[in-house]
């Protein structure tokens, strides 16, 4: 009896010691995520925001495969519950400090998230700006596709925003277009007084 208590209390201290006891240093598992953080971060406002726009099948693998490159480096060699718990506290707490100092001030917002790109003017394509951000006009084309454009011509601002979505703003139709809606308007009014006539004049002939 006593030896089995005493393979139980084992077992349960080796499992609270596997779970719970810190195979780094404290400072280590805080600093790890904080400095893994900031060098994405850094990483992805080099390398453009069409990576955060999932574009294509590549983009997505690139993101998918970048968590766990970075896993390692986050958490070393401790897979405990509590190198788990201060990690994430880590990274929420980077990641609120962060977000507070890009509230407080628009410049470092803009030297850190950078500014919108402008891509498509009147349905004029940008090509500087297509080049500068590594998009192609299927890129372009799949983007407004998306937004419910058919034509370029349709467009009269599409931005890249600084956190991969794409603003797309459409062009005013003109006035001959206007024209046209407003005389098949007129026409289908028509259409329905007539209907309404033929239905009175066959209730009346009833």
């Amino acid at each position: 009896m006593l030896m089995l208590q005493s393979a139980l209390f084992q077992a349960l201290h080796d499992s609270y010691a596997h779970m719970f006891q810190l195979q780094l240093p404290i400072i280590e598992k805080l600093v790890r995520p904080i400095i893994v953080y900031l060098v994405l971060v850094l990483l992805l406002r080099i390398f453009g925001k069409r990576e955060l726009a999932q574009l294509n099948p590549f983009d997505l693998v690139v993101l998918l495969s970048l968590s766990n490159t970075v896993q390692n480096a986050i958490i070393g060699d401790d897979n405990t519950i509590s190198g788990g718990v201060i990690g994430a506290f880590s990274l929420l707490a980077i990641n609120w400090v962060v977000a507070r100092v890009l509230f407080r001030s628009q410049k470092i917002t803009r030297v850190v998230e950078g500014r919108s790109t402008l891509l498509v003017r009147d349905g004029v394509v940008e090509k500087a700006a297509m080049e500068r951000e590594s998009l192609s006009m299927e890129d372009l084309l799949s983007a407004l596709h998306r937004q419910g454009f058919t034509h370029l011509q349709d467009v009269r601002r599409c931005e890249l925003e600084p956190n991969g979505t794409f603003f797309v703003e459409g062009r005013e139709p003109g006035r001959a277009d206007r024209q046209h809606v407003e005389l098949m308007q007129r026409f289908e009014e028509l259409a329905n007084e007539v209907r309404q006539l033929r239905a009175q004049s066959g209730g009346e002939a009833a």
